[in-house]
């Protein structure tokens, strides 16, 4: 399985980017897509995520200013994020993750950087 993330780049604050990321290879189904975040000598953090059935989960800062979404026939997940701020600063990562018979899997794409300036 291989995740292609793209659409970062720089942005003033109180802009938007949408960030696209393009799952090929076997995917079982139903699953799970994610964006994540990281900053230099910090945990990833999750950002969003998204289950097969469209249901959202988003961390409390983002809350209100990003919305994630996917399209499942195409393996796309997006991410729409709006009133950009500095502290969103940070190298976006895409996740896609199952469990099947137990056993979880779990893939990350390259990453793609966002960069908000004050």
């Amino acid at each position: 399985v291989q995740l292609q993330a793209s659409g970062g780049g720089l942005v003033q604050a109180g802009g938007s980017l949408r960030l696209s990321c393009a799952a090929a290879g076997s995917i079982f189904s139903p699953n799970v897509m994610g964006w994540y975040r990281q900053n230099p000598g910090k945990q990833r953090e999750l950002v969003a995520d998204i289950t097969y059935g469209g249901s959202t989960n988003y961390a409390d800062s983002v809350k209100g200013r990003f919305t994630i979404s996917r399209d499942n026939a195409q393996n796309m997940l997006f991410l729409q994020m709006n009133d950009l701020k500095p502290d969103d600063t940070a190298v976006y990562y895409c996740n896609l993750n199952w469990v099947r018979r137990a056993n979880r899997y779990g893939y990350w794409g390259q990453g793609t950087l966002v960069t908000v300036s004050s």
